[in-house]
């Protein structure tokens, strides 16, 4: 990284980098996905998440988060995070996988521009914690969810 980056645009590009831009671990989301049809997104491998059901979860989070950093609310709900619709074509696929490069993007570009003070402040709620928190938290929920995903791609 660049020695003259401050340190919220190096936790943007870390959480940009597990999303769309590669990394360190030499694969990112993006990348896994490029080659998954939606029938292969939505096949069912034992009691395992399906790869459309976890990109959906991801994304959910990530659309969560990015609603605060534009001005809302935290409005997600651990109990809703993995109630993702139906994909049964390859327009609804692609339309998932775009929507969490979007936003993933656009979370990336809020976080980017975060004065360095502001991670160290409550997270909509005291009770969530701080930004640097939340943000870190993403960044580690999303490798944890892109394995899972490397593997059960390897298992298809």
């Amino acid at each position: 990284m660049n020695r003259n980056m401050n340190t919220t645009t190096q936790i943007a590009n870390q959480f940009k980098e597990v999303f769309i831009d590669g990394n360190w671990v030499a694969t990112n989301l993006k990348a896994q996905l490029a080659d998954v049809t939606w029938e292969q997104a939505t096949t069912k491998i034992d009691s395992f998440n399906t790869i459309a059901v976890l990109v959906f979860h991801l994304n959910y989070y990530v659309a969560g988060i990015l609603n605060v950093f534009e001005g809302g609310t935290l409005d997600i709900r651990d109990k809703y995070s993995f109630d993702a619709p139906s994909i049964t074509s390859k327009e609804e696929w692609e339309s998932l996988m775009n929507k969490t490069y979007q936003d993933a993007e656009r979370l990336a570009n809020h976080i980017a521009r975060m004065p360095e003070e502001k991670l160290v402040e409550p997270f909509a709620d005291e009770k969530y914690g701080n930004y640097a928190r939340n943000i870190h938290g993403m960044i580690g929920h999303s490798y944890y969810h892109l394995g899972q995903i490397v593997l059960i791609k390897k298992m298809l």
